[in-house]
């Protein structure tokens, strides 16, 4: 991607400096973990450089969002807190912000969509405690969010934002002083997930003060290609339609502010499909026993894409998060076997006749193949039958045999992977 210059540059943007984000790394100093940078050798010896990764999965909300959360309220006046803060979010930054309450025993509201799953508000209101209360409204985010608002105007509340204020930027980029601090190496390459851009912020603004020379790489999921799409334009846009999947970085919009750092700051933002984040979520924990969240495995999902390029260099990853839901492993694992060319769905249309299924069995289906997937419902005074089949192979290599294995037995089918709506809506 070639970043653009902005055409409509905003006035009067608030920056987070340098300056204040060594502030913020004293006032956060008790609450926020120090995480470790940590040299990966598996992922070292396969790209042949030196792979890092920073381990904000290892903070105790397992995630960098109580940084900038706990900045942000710690920079309050006393009059401001008094009246308590107020949050929209049905992630990590709630769960930040909870965290923040309960240490610094200020009352919170937290907002979250009433389609929040049920694990999610309970990990909010452990951290919060008795500190703060979870108000569930509406179907969507957009909706918790004008709710918290209005809750805000009504309550003289301090609204924390996710990632468009500079305090949140500021606290978020105190990673990016503990990276710096603890590379006893020159950083060639520093990546980073991105959503609405608080984190890139926070981070790059250290180091282009401390580290020029790092190749600062922002990383996106391609069904919310947010800040890609906001420099490409150069000006914020707001995107019609998400894939929500990567939910740590599936933003509609990214922030005023944090576009203009992110435009001057950014050599490169990467997109990513999302079946990649799922080989790569399955990957790390098959391979490392490290447990991320979609968001999280951005950075890592990204080193293919840079492959040749990072040949002999020392790059940095950012694994922003680790709060996985275990009741996602089964898309994960579908989505990623989608991706990976492994998992294959058609509509077949069987002969209505005793042997039809064993002759597709003995004949057709490889003897790698397996059906992971079939529906079917015998139709009266019809000569075939329609049914659901997804195929799962041990190697991608196997499906063009397979569909040669279909078209020699006369087999009626129509493959539906490439068919988004159809596939959608069966599937």
């Amino acid at each position: 991607m070639s970043l653009a210059p902005d055409k409509h540059k905003a006035k009067n943007a608030d920056f987070p400096t340098f300056d204040n984000i060594l502030q913020a790394a004293e006032r956060i100093r008790k609450v926020a973990k120090h995480t470790d940078l940590e040299l990966n050798l598996n992922f070292s010896e396969r790209y042949e450089a030196n792979i890092y990764f920073k381990r904000e999965d290892l903070q105790v909300v397992r995630s960098y969002k109580i940084r900038g959360a706990y900045n942000k309220m710690a920079s309050l006046s006393a009059e401001a807190l008094e009246k308590g803060v107020v949050c929209a979010s049905a992630g990590n930054h709630a769960q930040g912000v909870a965290y923040a309450c309960n240490k610094m025993q200020v009352r919170g509201t937290i907002f979250m969509p009433s389609t929040t799953p049920a694990q999610k508000v309970k990990q909010v209101k452990l951290f919060g405690k008795n500190q703060i209360e979870v108000v569930l409204h509406g179907d969507t985010y957009d909706d918790a969010y004008h709710a918290a608002k209005h809750f805000c105007e009504a309550h003289a509340a301090t609204f924390i934002h996710p990632f468009d204020d500079v305090q949140v930027m500021e606290g978020q980029g105190t990673v990016g002083l503990e990276i710096f601090r603890d590379a006893d190496f020159k950083i060639d390459y520093l990546l980073f997930a991105i959503g609405g851009g608080g984190l890139a912020s926070g981070v790059t603004t250290v180091f282009k003060q401390l580290s020029p020379a790092t190749k600062l790489i922002g990383v996106e999921p391609v069904g919310s290609p947010t800040m890609h799409t906001a420099i490409k334009e150069g000006h914020v846009v707001t995107l019609d339609n998400i894939d929500k999947f990567v939910d740590g970085a599936a933003v509609k919009r990214a922030g005023e502010h944090t576009f203009e750092v992110c435009r001057k700051n950014l050599d490169d933002i990467l997109l990513i499909p999302e079946g990649k984040v799922c080989s790569t979520i399955l990957q790390l924990y098959n391979e490392e026993a490290i447990v991320v969240e979609p968001a999280g495995a951005l950075t890592v999902a990204a080193l293919d894409q840079i492959k040749d390029e990072i040949k002999g260099k020392d790059v940095v990853l950012l694994i922003g998060g680790g709060n996985n839901d275990i009741t996602r492993t089964e898309e994960i694992k579908e989505r990623s076997l989608l991706y990976e060319g492994l998992k294959h769905y058609f509509i077949i249309r069987f002969p209505q006749r005793s042997g039809a299924f064993k002759e597709f069995l003995n004949h057709v289906l490889g003897p790698n193949d397996d059906i992971a997937h079939f529906e079917y419902s015998k139709k009266t005074a019809r000569e075939r039958g329609p049914a659901l089949v997804g195929i799962e192979l041990r190697n991608k290599e196997d499906f063009e045999p397979l569909l040669a294995r279909m078209k020699e037995h006369n087999i009626q089918f129509e493959y539906i992977n490439n068919k988004p709506d159809l596939f959608e809506f069966l599937i």
